[in-house]
């Protein structure tokens, strides 16, 4: 920044604080983000239908379809050398890392995920890669946001709303959508809904709609016309989908983590790559439905035109309702497939749109094969199916079964399928629940601890930083030391009353002294050349080991034990200790401050 601008920056800063509450700034703020995640998510999806029609109307419907067999691999090795060679950075998952550095990096994400995701994402998407854009899209406001507020020294506790506030201006301009857009940001970001942080969300989601409406017009991701009404005949098939919807939400999160874990195992990105395309390539050259987020694919499905998507490289006869049944069981078996092999090979892009693919196809599977079961004498609606399934997905998936429901409603202009979106949601969601405790979005955060939940005690303690916590004010002793040693260069020269037992050569922890364990024996000189340090010590109730245990152990370790000190090693090696009182001072100052 140039000394002009830098001045004039100054001036600015002084100026707001002399004009503006902090609240006030906060509401510009989020304006601004809104406004910002609005372009974001219209520029990455016009980029992409434009590389798709170039690709699909042009090459495939000009020459030939095998072109579906490379054009996967061309958008990944466009995306590598961009990574490799422009970026030169890796691109992280986009709402997963979101959630990560709201809990870890106190809001601060690396700028070029801002830029990175944006120009990466239609690439992938466009050659065919089987994601989605809502991650980039969420990632590329949210590493906006994050600048602001460094730019403007904003606290860590409004950085966080400022993030939730891109997340939720992306989703709305995405589906114009904005209430499923909050709830969205208040139920997977784990956000306190009060009335501080509903006005800014509220903000920065109505002008990225506004925004979405002004580049796109009435132009909706999903136009939808229902075609029937609910009916109390039609719950009991509302169940059995909700229980469908669950055990494919299962079957669907399983199948990415393996996929994914198997990729992982490949050391070299460029095999990744290749092998990702081809198997990618392949999927899509024989279903090419499949090839990229899938939307079209749903509206016409949702519009009764099966003819005109059902595209396959076996020939088969799509008038026959049962060869459509078949094809459709293969798109939902094979969506996850395609997905997880795009993540794997490189990509980037999310799980949302495919979650939503996959929860439409099976629900309209589901409809036509009730319909064509005459021993049931009952019919039901596509249309309703086809979305309300779209729901049960993202529940099971995602655990989001409110912004699942509220999507949906959105979707539809209405509030007719309420009551089917909420038994479909909350039946999916609670059997994926109770056989997968944690999302696609929250898996890996929570094995390593590092995740935020609504529960306000654990999200402080994830905040927490344990190296705030860590006191280094303790004079190590040996156990080759003696009594009347120990009491020379130790006692005498502390004023805490417990002493970490260290191996001399490699500060390897051994074991501690208590202050009261000499009490008795500090007066008789006689023992001073008779007792060693060895014979002392003995081993604390607990050890906190640095890198391996997060807050929530370290606190869980001072109730099992009620111990008041604990020593802190990290590969053995002692590192200090963690005071009880300091611990729960500091808990408090977090606590009152969030809650602030």
């Amino acid at each position: 920044m140039g000394l002009k601008k830098r001045s004039l920056f100054v001036r600015f800063l002084f100026w707001k604080a002399k004009n503006l509450t902090n609240r006030q700034f906060i509401l510009i703020l989020c304006a601004v983000i809104g406004v910002v995640s609005g372009v974001f998510a219209v520029f990455i999806k016009k980029v992409t239908l434009l590389i798709q029609f170039v690709l699909q109307n042009g090459l495939v419907a000009s020459y030939h379809r095998a072109f579906y067999f490379v054009f996967p691999t061309i958008g990944f090795l466009i995306v590598y050398f961009i990574l490799r060679y422009v970026i030169r950075k890796r691109l992280e998952p986009g709402i997963p890392y979101t959630l990560y550095a709201m809990s870890k990096l106190k809001g601060i994400i690396p700028t070029y995920h801002t830029y990175g995701s944006l120009v990466t994402a239609p690439f992938t998407v466009g050659f065919g890669g089987s994601v989605g854009l809502e991650g980039p899209m969420v990632i590329s406001g949210a590493g906006f946001s994050s600048y602001l507020s460094r730019l403007f020294h904003v606290n860590q506790s409004d950085r966080t709303l400022l993030i939730a506030c891109a997340c939720s201006a992306t989703m709305a301009a995405m589906f114009k959508a904005p209430v499923a857009a909050i709830v969205f940001a208040i139920e997977v970001f784990s956000l306190e809904l009060t009335l501080m942080s509903l006005l800014p969300l509220m903000a920065s989601s109505l002008l990225a709609v506004l925004t979405s409406y002004f580049f796109l017009g009435n132009e909706i991701l999903m136009p939808i016309n229902l075609d029937g009404e609910f009916t109390l005949a039609d719950v009991p098939y509302y169940i059995v989908l909700g229980i469908l919807t669950g055990a494919v939400s299962i079957y669907f999160c399983t199948i990415f983590q393996r996929i994914t874990a198997y990729f992982e195992e490949i050391d070299s990105l460029i095999k990744r790559l290749f092998f990702g395309g081809l198997m990618i390539g392949l999927v899509v050259f024989f279903i090419p439905p499949l090839y990229g987020e899938g939307f079209e694919v749903m509206n016409k499905l949702i519009s009764g035109n099966p003819k005109e998507v059902l595209q396959n490289a076996f020939n088969w006869e799509v008038d026959n309702p049962w060869s459509i049944i078949a094809l459709m069981l293969g798109l939902v078996l094979f969506k996850v497939v395609a997905m997880a092999t795009t993540v794997g090979a490189g990509g980037v892009g999310g799980v949302f749109a495919p979650a939503l693919f996959t929860g439409g196809i099976l629900g309209n599977l589901v409809a036509r094969t009730i319909n064509q079961l005459p021993f049931l004498g009952h019919s039901v609606p596509l249309a309703s199916f086809t979305l309300v399934a779209m729901a049960g997905l993202v529940a099971g998936v995602l655990h989001a079964p409110l912004t699942a429901i509220f999507l949906i409603a959105e979707l539809t202009g209405g509030h007719t399928l309420f009551v089917p979106l909420m038994i479909v949601a909350s039946v999916s969601f609670a059997l994926s629940k109770y056989y997968l405790k944690h999302s696609l979005y929250t898996k890996r955060l929570a094995q390593e601890g590092n995740l935020i939940t609504h529960d306000k005690d654990h999200k402080v303690l994830t905040l927490m930083d344990i190296d705030a916590v860590i006191e280094k004010n303790f004079i190590p002793v040996t156990a080759q030391m003696n009594l009347g040693e120990l009491i020379e260069k130790a006692i005498t020269k502390s004023n805490r009353n417990i002493f970490p037992v260290v191996n001399a050569q490699n500060q390897s922890f051994e074991g501690i002294i208590l202050l009261d364990d000499i009490r008795q024996m500090m007066f008789n000189q006689a023992l001073y050349d008779q007792i060693k340090v060895g014979d002392l010590m003995h081993q604390p109730p607990a050890i906190i080991c640095l890198g391996v245990d997060k807050m929530p152990d370290i606190m869980q370790k001072f109730q099992d034990t009620g111990a008041w000190n604990l020593p802190v090693v990290k590969e053995g090696a002692y590192i200090g200790f963690v005071s009880k009182s300091k611990l729960l001072t500091i808990y408090r100052r977090k606590l009152i401050y969030f809650s602030n």
